[in-house]
């Protein structure tokens, strides 16, 4: 084996930065308008969401508006479920950062089915009080695509969950206004994979140097010589990483009763600031382990762990606020809503990795999002007593854009289309039903890593299905 008798350090610490970089930058992957879930209501599903938080009659308004637990008589027992099929398909191109092609099919479909659960129970305290607790996953995402295709440096992997508890409590302040107001504890975990480009990442780091004049020409030429000969095109290793963590946020809101018919209803959802604390995992080819185990290149390594190692990194991470106005009309034959979401989704500049190994740099990736907006119209219609149909349509706006939208989350605006059932079996016990349509507009992807320099070229074809369930008891 050649000898690497150059500086190394740099060059193998750049690799292991790009390796965790492309995995723990994992808070990319997720759904609805981003990786925001709003399913946590079978009943809302079948309107779009539409008078979600001012209509008086789910559960769900527990963590999505805690004042309008005073349409709630009683106490309230309520389960969700809701099934979600996502699929998305990538075609496009992929090149490194010296213009080679990328080798690889297009990934599959990287798409999934997964369930989301949401279960509620509030209680009426006297006249006019109300408590109540919800259990919900209000952000999730999960992408794979196959481990050898074209974009596999981007990301294969991406599996992204948050799961909240939320403990409300609302007062009537008079007959015809309410407020509420929640605490939330969220815990958030991500698993994520990448394929790390050996040869590009030290072929790429050995060109910046010379650029930066950091290293002569000629020295840089050999030393690209010698790497590329060593480790190969198709030297290529993968990067797992799993973190979690545990914070707190809150929640407030209005209802008021306009008239008899009409009511409109104001919630705020604050950002909840996560420091994500995991565990990165790696696999090396033997050419680069060998490189790596060279007495020379350890000696240039100094103290501390060699790179590509088990060890421990953390990277702060936060769930947006949302603020929603809601608003809700209800006749004798029909109910008719609307509801309008705003989510800042700009508090996701970037991201920035620290690591615990000192031969690890910290790493930090730009994605500048900006805020997005849901706006959904819908209703329902009374058959009879027992049997109410409903029906709505949505836009879901994306805080992606071209220059930094990834592979993770190959999202774009989306539009729903809406219907539902629900069937009251007694006075106290009811069921319900929703299914939604999700057209998605093509993601188009054309970025350049500012790690590796590899660049993927394309648009990913999207489209979901909705399709959630509901039990409801009043005693």
């Amino acid at each position: 084996m050649q000898k690497l008798n150059l500086p190394i350090r740099p060059l193998a610490i750049a690799a292991l930065s790009l390796a965790v970089a492309g995995a723990l930058v994992a808070p990319q992957a997720a759904q609805a308008s981003a990786f925001q879930l709003k399913e946590n209501s079978a009943k809302a599903l079948g309107r779009a969401f539409a008078g979600s938080t001012a209509a008086g009659d789910d559960a769900s308004v527990i963590v999505n508006n805690p004042a309008a637990m005073s349409m709630l008589k009683g106490n309230v027992f309520q389960a969700d479920v809701t099934g979600i099929n996502f699929s998305t398909k990538f075609h496009g191109t992929a090149t490194d950062a010296q213009g080679r092609p990328i080798s690889g099919g297009n990934g599959g479909d990287a798409g999934t089915t997964m369930p989301v659960p949401a279960l509620y129970f509030a209680s009426q305290v006297g006249d006019r009080w109300h408590i109540g607790l919800g259990l919900t996953a209000p952000f999730g995402f999960k992408t794979e695509y196959d481990s050898d295709w074209k974009g596999r440096y981007n990301g294969v992997k991406s599996d992204f969950k948050s799961f909240d508890a939320t403990l409300s409590a609302s007062f009537d302040v008079t007959d015809d206004f309410a407020v509420g107001v929640s605490a939330i504890a969220q815990k958030t975990s991500a698993e994520l994979t990448s394929a790390i480009n050996y040869n590009t990442v030290g072929l790429g780091l050995i060109q910046r140097a010379a650029m930066a004049g950091q290293l002569p020409p000629q020295v840089a030429g050999q030393l690209a010589a010698q790497y590329a000969a060593v480790v190969p095109p198709g030297s290529d290793g993968y990067a797992k990483i799993k973190g979690d963590d545990w914070a707190y946020g809150w929640q407030v809101g209005g209802l008021w009763k306009l008239t008899a018919n009409d009511r409109f209803a104001l919630s705020y959802r604050s950002k909840i600031k996560h420091n994500l604390e995991g565990t990165g995992n790696f696999t090396m080819p033997s050419n680069v382990t060998a490189v790596l185990s060279n007495p020379a290149v350890g000696g240039l390594l100094g103290s501390g762990q060699p790179p590509f190692t088990h060890t421990d990194g953390r990277a702060g991470f936060t769930t947006p606020s949302i603020a929603t106005a809601s608003f809700w009309h209800q006749d004798e034959k029909f109910g008719l809503g609307i509801d309008l979401s705003w989510t800042k989704w700009d508090v996701f500049k970037d991201l920035t990795v620290k690591y615990s190994n000192p031969n690890q740099p910290t790493t930090s990736e730009d994605y500048s999002w900006r805020n997005t907006w849901f706006a959904s119209v819908g209703g329902e219609y009374y058959l009879s007593d027992k049997l109410t149909l409903r029906g709505g349509v949505a836009i879901d706006t994306t805080p992606t854009h071209a220059s930094t939208r990834s592979p993770r989350v190959p999202d774009s605006t989306r539009k729903w289309l809406a219907f539902g059932i629900g069937y009251k079996a007694t006075d106290r016990f009811e069921i319900n039903a929703g299914y939604a349509h999700i057209f998605v507009n093509e993601a188009h992807i054309d970025g350049v890593s500012s790690s590796t320099g590899d660049r993927l070229v394309g648009s990913n074809d999207d489209k979901g299905n909705l399709l959630s369930v509901s039990a409801k008891y009043s005693f």
